[in-house]
């Protein structure tokens, strides 16, 4: 039986490659891995949350960005796009290129099926790594569900949860609020059935 060799590329050849795709893709030390599109749902958080970030910060020196900038963690050798990210400063570009940052002080995530135990785990590790990280945000698409991580202190962070649909969310680095209500409009939930054995 004959093992496929795999193929592990440089930082560089992964930004050459990115450039002429159709589609994105995430770099994690060597290995590319094909992002799935998101779904209508998940697109309605992302928007939702996006915009009223964006209408939080007109007069604020903060800024937000979703989606489409690609973010670089030197320490573990990553290129990723989070959903959406926070910066509390002028964005630091990676080697001068406009479309990679390094600077991000708040991440947030919207969660699928296939990545929400990297999202939980691995990726967040990964995001600790970064100077300026201070808050993560795992937002739930099948349910009202936000867990909401904050550093406390070195290597200290803490967690709360929001599952109900009248309360808001407060970010603890940033002056910011958003409800429960106003991130999940328009979501539609998808009514899970339970089998129920039916006695004849």
């Amino acid at each position: 039986m004959q093992v496929t060799q795999q193929r592990y590329y440089t930082p560089e050849e992964y930004l050459a490659l990115e450039e002429a795709a159709d589609y994105k893709s995430e770099y994690i030390d060597g290995e590319i891995i094909p992002m799935a599109g998101g779904t209508i749902d998940h697109n309605r958080i992302s928007g939702n949350l996006y915009a009223a970030l964006n209408f939080a910060f007109r007069q604020q020196n903060y800024e937000a960005f979703a989606g489409d900038l690609r973010l670089w963690i030197p320490q573990k050798r990553i290129y990723t796009y989070p959903d959406v990210m926070i910066l509390a400063d002028e964005p630091e570009f990676f080697n001068n290129r406009k479309d990679i940052i390094v600077n991000p002080q708040v991440i947030i995530e919207v969660l699928s099926k296939s990545t929400k135990g990297y999202d939980r785990e691995n990726k967040f590790e990964a995001y600790r790594t970064i100077p300026t990280f201070k808050e993560y945000l795992l937002i739930d698409q099948t349910r009202i569900r936000v867990e909401k991580f904050f550093k406390t202190g070195k290597k200290q962070w803490s967690l709360r949860e929001y599952d109900e649909e009248d309360q808001a969310i407060a970010l603890n680095t940033i002056p910011f609020e958003i409800s429960l209500q106003d991130l999940y409009n328009k979501v539609k939930f998808e009514l899970v059935e339970s089998a129920v054995d039916e006695c004849s």
